[in-house]
Parts: C-alpha cells; sequence; structure tokens
C-alpha cells in the first residue's frame, strides 16, 4: 500500500521532535497550533497547510527543505518495498535436470548432500496388494 505525503510528513515531524526530545505540548505552544491537531499531523491524519508547516518547522528549529527532503526519502524507500513486493518471485527448488527416479519405490533422487525427496502415496491400494475378502477361494457344498 501507497504511502501518503502526509503521513511521510508526519512520521518526519514526530522523529524529529522525538530526536530533539521535544514534547507535543513545547512544540504546539511554539508553533501556535493546538496540541491536538499537532498530534493529528504527526500521526499522518491532518494534512497541514504550508504556513502551518512553516510554524512547526520555526519550532523544531528544522529547515522546511529539510523536512520535505526528508519525507521524500521516506516515500522513495516506501516504494521501493512496494515495488519489491509487487514482483513476482522466483521459485526456488530443485531443477529438473537435479531430479532423478530412483527406482519403482517413487522415491526421488535429491542432489548430493540433501535429504532424498519421496512422492505422494496414493490413497488407493492396488488390487494386487489388497487382502482377499472372507470366504473368497472356498467352494461351498450346495445343501
Amino acid at each position: 500500500m501507497a504511502v501518503l505525503m502526509r503521513e511521510a510528513i508526519g512520521a518526519s515531524l514526530r522523529r524529529i521532535r522525538t530526536t530533539r526530545r521535544r514534547t507535543l505540548r513545547d512544540v504546539s505552544r511554539r508553533a501556535r497550533v493546538s496540541l491536538g491537531y499537532l498530534s493529528e499531523v504527526e500521526r499522518g491524519r491532518k494534512e497541514p497547510s504550508s504556513e502551518l508547516l512553516a510554524a512547526i518547522c520555526d519550532a523544531l528549529d528544522v529547515a522546511l527543505a529539510d523536512l520535505l527532503s526528508d519525507a521524500a526519502e521516506a516515500l522513495d524507500a516506501a516504494a521501493a518495498a512496494d515495488a519489491a513486493a509487487a514482483r513476482p518471485q522466483r521459485l526456488v527448488g530443485l531443477r529438473h535436470m537435479d531430479l532423478r527416479l530412483a527406482g519403482s519405490e517413487g522415491a526421488l533422487a535429491a542432489p548430493l548432500g540433501a535429504a532424498p525427496v519421496t512422492a505422494p502415496l496414493s490413497p488407493v491400494v492396488p488390487v494386487s496388494a489388497q487382502p482377499a475378502p472372507r470366504g473368497a477361494g472356498t467352494v461351498r457344498a450346495a445343501a
């Protein structure tokens, strides 16, 4: 899922604020913004105007350009992660040339050093291996 610009800006603001050991109350007072609104901006729920963003940056003593470049880097990283997740994964496993039939047991020979792989068992027992029903093969005399 794509990260929104307001979420990236909010995460950057929160990281900068906590790194500088500043409280929401302190920054909200210096920026002349309500504490609740600043909290929602940091959580990515509200999208601040450019004037409000400049006031918050002034309260944090950070340049607006630095904040926006930090948010842009976060967006690039999220986009790269989304692109990597969307790419089809290459199947990992044995190649066809590594598989060899081993006799009539149905076991497959694995490459050197690997544990042997066995074929799945069939739920149906072959007719020749089924036990004979009771009384089969015996002849009763007709009375």
